[in-house]
């Protein structure tokens, strides 16, 4: 009497078995890199290499966001400041200061300084500073009150939901260009609104993942 399955059939219980174990791992791993406070949990606020308080230069100096990061409003990036920008103001202030002692040493050696990078977005969401910028989106909007920061934290959770709600309702978050990185500032009445801008709503799915 011939075998009712081929004999292959029987090699399919431990082939399941270890195809199992392959996904779960997968699915551990992808949980265990992404489903952390670097990636999810609103409050990471990571030791930086060097000491830098936004309270300070902005609330106390009035620094404008785009004096550090230049690039804000003309790329996708916005580019953290060499030590090079920072010792422009600090060759005259605090010039011996020992919390600078990092920077000094980048400048003379030529090397960036390895600041842990705070909000990271999946690989596969594109987005753009300039283009939200340069419509009227205020820096808070994502990235909270970091007039008031001594230590940059994530405020906001950074999920398509939270990015859809903005999208279909942009009007709250808009201001003038001119009061985009002056971050006390308060709305009024007077303030154009989206339809006055003729800004697109844009819900595609290809807006954000390309």
């Amino acid at each position: 009497m011939s075998d009712l399955f081929p004999k292959w059939t029987n090699r399919l219980p431990i082939l399941l078995i270890i195809g199992s174990l392959l996904v779960a791992g997968g699915v551990i791993a992808g949980m265990t890199y992404y489903f952390t406070p670097k990636y999810t949990r609103v409050g990471y606020s990571p030791i930086q290499p060097a000491p830098f308080s936004h309270k300070v230069h902005v609330n106390q100096i009035s620094m404008d966001c785009r004096y550090c990061h230049d690039t804000v409003d003309k790329s996708w990036y916005a580019e953290l400041p060499s030590a090079s920008t920072c010792m422009n103001c600090h060759e005259q202030i605090l010039r011996d200061d020992p919390r600078l002692a990092l920077v000094r040493e980048s400048v003379t050696n030529n090397q960036p300084i390895p600041w842990v990078k705070v909000h990271t977005l999946p690989d596969y969401v594109y987005f753009n500073h300039a283009a939200h910028v340069n419509q009227g989106v205020s820096c808070l909007e994502c990235h909270g009150d970091v007039n008031n920061m001594d230590e940059i934290r994530v405020v906001q959770p950074l999920s398509m939901s939270f990015c859809l709600d903005c999208h279909r309702n942009p009007n709250p978050r808009l201001r003038p260009l001119d009061k985009v990185t002056q971050l006390d500032w308060l709305p009024t009445n007077n303030v154009p609104i989206h339809k006055d801008w003729n800004l697109p709503m844009l819900e595609s799915c290809s807006t954000c993942h390309r």
